[in-house]
């Protein structure tokens, strides 16, 4: 493997420094990403290997500069987007709702 989500073990990239007593969620909107996660995976869009390559198949760039659950949530809206449950105009109009929300 040779794309830069394949970081392990490579060299200069400095140690690894684990938070002591890091949980599993930093902010909200993780967990529900989470969620979502467990809800599309057990309802049959997409399979562990899907799930996957969609997150190699992210911008190198944003891949490098945004979180790990924003990884996850790239993919399930990639994926549903691919099988047509879902809509990019649904997804951002539901954004923009949320971003007027808040």
């Amino acid at each position: 493997m040779n794309g830069v989500h394949d970081l392990g073990g490579m060299h200069g990239m400095g140690p690894i420094n684990p938070e002591p007593q890091e949980p599993m969620f930093h902010e909200a909107w993780e967990r529900t990403v989470f969620g979502l996660f467990m809800t599309t995976f057990a309802g049959g869009h997409f399979n562990v290997d899907e799930f996957r390559h969609a997150i190699e198949r992210m911008d190198p760039a944003h891949y490098l500069q945004s979180p790990y659950y924003a990884h996850w949530l790239h993919a399930m809206e990639s994926l549903l987007v691919e099988r047509s449950a879902l809509t990019r105009q649904e997804i951002d109009g539901r954004m923009a709702q949320l971003a007027e929300a808040a």
